[in-house]
């Protein structure tokens, strides 16, 4: 044996480096404690210690080594063989509403295994760079604001087990390279706006165990390939914007055990698919999904069998009588909105089962009125024969009205009373008023739900300020499908009136306030809303939206109000039994209630008083003796405005007396100040002066008009004060300011928009557009769309803002013949020169804007005083040379959607077009811009010589601008564009104005 001291030295080392291999490292690798270090800064997580290395806390020497969660929620390894560093394998930062952005240093930790940031308030987009990874097993990145498309390179992790991106704001097609994930186990997608076909190439994941992309925009039919699943266990397809039928195949996935697909499209019906096989299926729900044919008798058999949920199918036939075995295993079925007849079955006590909605013999009324578990109401049988069911009441006296405060105590509310209705719902409920007058149903469980049981109460987390609060403090709820009927009503028009405040979500800067609530209304059987969301309708939660629906036809003394939810919406945000359908207050009027006069008389009686007022105002007028104009406030009043009435003294308090600091941009007709009401609400006030003849009629046609327009892609009017000479707007407070700031204001405001965001901009105003033009009450044309009346919200959703300048569009006329208003550049030519206005113009400067989100770049530069350049004139040179793609916003580089970029650039030239009516219409125009018609060839009208120089010229000046060599704006533009307001416009300057009175000598040189 050697003992020389050399040998016994080098024993020792080799002892000391087995040690360290053994019993672990102490320290953090440098490199990744600094990539650590900027990966707080991208998360904005400013709470990380790093004067403590965050791999310490080495466990005891004689201990074997373990993997180390630390309070940073940094898990690291120190026992990488052959290194003398500990190593992050795991970051898990959930549920601390971080609101930066996802960091793309994460790459540089290169034995990461776990990312998850589940349920912050990140932002921005997926790093393409994570695809270099190699050791990464999960991604969760559950309840966040990202936007974007996943990026292709992701598929390089061969490693990645799960991929979790339920509840965000992602958008674009599913790449096709997912499909070469060779180890996934767990796509999640769901609460997305993911649209397109699901690539062929996920045929490929046999290693799938859990697929779910419920509530998004997809297209097609749900593929044949799941069939090659066979490892699933879950699959969940609700809301997906996929059509049926079912494909048959899907029988072969004998190892399912929770299937749920739900709410599909299209009208194709087809049987049921053998699913005898599935004998492990814990979870069935296969709603909606145009199913015919009788119930299967193998149900009895699948023991492992909890819920079953069959419902708004077309089943027909009887249910099977061995269905009297399955009481013994499952906990819910629902059969709902069916065609089924003959025998209710004798279901027992241990068993929820909704039967509601199909033709069930109508001898057995008296059941609905004995049994708490088992709905089985229908309409027809209150309509055929009341008196079957007891707990209804005969109808001896008709009654023209109803009043329901739903889910509450009873409440007089301007002098109203609103019947209570605190009664305890459940999954399978119907429930009749002590009148008997009216009634609710109730359908559904919320499956995920920690809180699953057979109550369920909504739970108000708001504050609300509004004057009849009382009404929305409480509501009702319900997993599926929520219905409530009035019985006893007289025959006639109603109109009816549906009160929503959401009080479930909060609003603020966490991951609790961007859940989403999203379900279908429908009144005496017929859809009247799809996609409603309180919360968006209401601008914002805590607050009141009443949906009015009038000349409803009340038949056999019964009305329905049915609230449905089809599976739409964020399921787990903030927790998961905050979804479907809610409403706090029905309150139901006749249209020809007693007493009141005929519509001929009224016709009769208005047209003598039209008559006596005529000759009365005339003598008056002709004698002098009637003012040339009243008050503003008179007329205020004598406006139909649909909006809250501040005073002087609300609004200084939410300003603090208009302070100076609170003053966040100049409009075209005063400042705008940000504000706070008492509840919080952030809002913004536009001061207006009272001695403008001109801003008078602005005002008031502001108020009126936008007052009767509520559409999600148009600002929100909260209310409006007149006291003395103080005319003051109050609006929704829009955080994001304006397209155009985001675009290309100042650096520091810019905002770094990615192409799903401007294609979702894009849609978005295009949507807002076509319901001013096409599908509201009034028929209006804005005048001036511009960037700058284009405001962003929390998430980036446009919203069309600035009404001042709009005129009602009455059907039969062909155009309106009106004063020249609006901002050169963005107005179309046969208005700008002549006056001649249809919803076209809007078009056309439509157009402009898309041109502008496109290019990242303003539609009017001016070089000099006399030299201006124009974005469409440079679109149509490229157009002229085949270099469309050029006009793209270098900012992108190459992380854009081209085929969907060469869309919107193809659209806005079809909007520009000289000739207004070869301008498609908006509602063309959002089909083009969502893919669901191709767009057609423009043709170029123009008979400007295509100059190449021009084009050089053009080329060289805008990529100054980028490098940021010269102005984006002239000083006027940027003193008022760029504000830090949400109103933001400029002055009555030739460059960009609001209002732009153009005078004869301006249409002269146009000439």
């Amino acid at each position: 044996m050697n003992t020389s001291p050399q040998f016994f030295f080098l024993s020792l080392i080799a002892i000391w480096l087995i040690s360290l291999t053994a019993f672990g490292a102490t320290t953090i690798h440098p490199d990744e404690k600094k990539a650590l270090e900027d990966i707080a800064i991208s998360l904005g997580k400013k709470d990380w210690n790093f004067d403590i290395d965050p791999c310490s806390n080495k466990p005891n020497w004689f201990t074997p080594p373990i993997p180390k969660i630390l309070e940073n929620n940094v898990t690291c390894n120190c026992s990488v063989p052959g290194d003398n560093f500990c190593h992050v394998t795991i970051i898990s930062l959930k549920g601390q509403n971080l609101q930066g952005t996802l960091p793309r240093e994460l790459n540089r930790l290169q034995y990461l295994q776990i990312i998850d940031l589940s349920r912050n308030y990140l932002n921005g987009t997926i790093p393409k760079e994570w695809g270099s990874m190699t050791n990464l097993l999960n991604i969760n990145l559950l309840g966040n604001r990202l936007t974007g498309s996943i990026p292709k390179e992701i598929a390089n992790i061969s490693t990645l087990i799960q991929l979790e991106l339920t509840a965000n704001q992602m958008s674009g097609n599913i790449t096709s390279e997912l499909g070469n994930l060779p180890q996934i186990r767990t796509l999640r997608f769901s609460s997305n706006n993911f649209s397109g076909e699901l690539p062929a190439t996920l045929a490929k994941l046999t290693t799938l165990q859990d697929f779910q992309i419920s509530d998004n925009q997809f297209s097609g039919k749900i593929p044949d390939f799941i069939q090659n699943w066979t490892n699933i266990n879950t699959l969940i397809i609700q809301g997906s914007g996929l059509s049926g039928p079912i494909p048959s195949k899907i029988s072969l996935l004998r190892n399912l055990t929770d299937l749920r697909i739900s709410d599909l499209n299209g009208s194709e019906y087809a049987p049921l698919p053998q699913l005898n096989n599935m004998t492990s299926l814990s979870k069935l729900i296969l709603r909606n999904c145009n199913i015919n044919g009788t119930l299967p008798e193998y149900l009895r058999t699948m023991t492992s069998l909890k819920i079953l949920d069959f419902s708004f199918n077309k089943f027909s036939g009887t249910v099977p009588s061995t269905y009297a075995d399955i009481n013994n295993v499952m906990n819910y079925i629902f059969l709902t909105g069916n065609l089924l007849t003959g025998p209710i079955p004798p279901w027992k006590t241990n068993i929820y089962v909704d039967l509601s909605y199909n033709n069930f013999s109508i001898s057995q009324g008296n059941q609905i009125c004995q049994n708490d578990k088992v709905n089985s109401f229908s309409t027809s049988w209150a309509n055929k024969n009341i008196g079957t069911v007891s707990c209804l009441s005969e109808c001896t006296k008709p009654s023209y009205s109803l009043y329901i405060n739903c889910g509450g105590q009873q409440e007089t509310v301007n002098r109203t009373s609103y019947n209570g209705d605190s009664d305890s719902p459940g999954p399978a409920k119907f429930h009749v008023s002590p009148t008997g007058n009216w009634a609710f149903s109730t359908t559904g469980i919320f499956i995920d739900s920690d809180q699953l049981g057979e109550t369920y109460s909504p739970q108000n987390v708001t504050t609300l300020t509004m004057a009849d609060a009382d009404l929305y403090m409480n509501a009702r709820g319900s997993a599926i499908s929520l219905t409530y009927y009035g019985f006893c009503l007289a025959n006639g028009s109603y109109t009816v009136n549906l009160h929503f405040a959401e009080i479930m979500f909060r609003d603020d800067q966490t991951y609790g306030s961007l859940g989403r609530r999203v379900f279908d209304i429908y009144l005496q059987g017929k859809p009247v809303q799809k996609d409603f969301n309180i919360a968006k309708e209401a601008g914002g939660v805590g607050k009141k939206v009443i949906k009015p629906f009038k000349d409803v036809v009340v038949t056999s003394n019964t009305l329905e109000i049915r609230l449905y939810w089809a599976g739409k919406g964020t399921q787990s945000l903030p927790n998961r039994s905050v979804f479907g359908p809610l409403i706090s207050a029905i309150s139901v009027e006749s249209d020809s209630p007693p007493g009141s006069i005929s519509a001929g008389a009224v016709v009769g009686i208005v047209v003598a008083a039209t008559i006596v007022i005529i000759l009365v105002f005339g003598i008056l007028w002709w004698k002098g003796c009637f003012g040339k104009k009243n008050s503003l406030a008179k007329d205020l009043k004598s406006l139909d405005v649909q909006t809250g009435i501040f005073t002087l003294r609300q609004i200084k308090a939410a300003t603090n007396n208009f302070d100076i600091s609170n003053k966040i941009g100049e409009g075209g007709f005063g400042p705008v100040y940000k504000g706070y009401l008492p509840n919080g609400t952030l809002i913004a006030v536009k001061q207006l002066s009272s001695k403008s003849k001109q801003g008078n009629r602005e005002f008031l046609n502001e108020i009126g008009m936008i007052s009767a327009l509520q559409h999600p892609y148009l600002v929100k009017l909260h209310g409006c004060c007149v006291e003395g000479d103080q005319l003051l707007l109050v609006y929704e407070y829009l955080e994001n300011n304006s397209l155009a700031r985001a675009l290309f204001g100042p650096e520091k405001h810019q905002i770094k928009l990615d192409w799903p965001t401007r294609q979702k901009i894009c849609v978005g105003i295009a949507r807002g557009l076509a319901y001013l033009h096409e599908e509201s009450r009034l028929k209006v044309v804005h005048r001036d769309i511009k960037a700058t009346n284009v405001l962003l919200d929390t998430n980036l959703d446009p919203k069309i803002s600035d009404f001042g300048l709009a005129k009602l569009d009455e059907e039969d006329n062909t155009h309106i013949s009106t004063r020249i208003a609006g901002t050169y550049g963005y107005m179309a030519p046969e208005y700008a020169m002549h006056g001649y206005l249809t919803d076209k113009a809007d078009v056309y400067s439509f157009g402009i804007v898309a041109l502008e989100v496109v290019s990242g770049r303003n539609n009017t530069l001016h070089r000099t005083k006399e030299e201006a350049f124009y974005l469409l004139d440079w679109a149509h040179l490229l157009k002229e040379r085949g270099d469309l793609m050029e006009l793209v916003d270098r900012r992108l580089g190459s992380d854009f959607n081209k085929k969907e970029a060469m869309a919107v650039i193809n659209v806005a030239l079809l909007c520009t077009n000289v000739t207004s009516n070869l301008r498609p219409s908006m509602s063309s125009v959002v089909s083009f811009l969502e893919g669901r018609n191709a767009v057609p060839e423009f043709v170029s009208d123009s008979s400007e010589v295509m100059d190449e120089k021009k084009l050089e010229v053009m080329r060289k000046y805008y990529y100054q601008i980028e490098e940021n060599k010269i102005s984006n704006t002239s000083e006027t533009q940027s003193q008022s564009l760029f504000s830090d307001g949400p109103w933001t416009a400029s002055s009555s300057s030739a460059v960009d104005l609001y209002p732009l009175h153009v005078d004869s000598s301006y249409l002269k040189e146009r000439n």
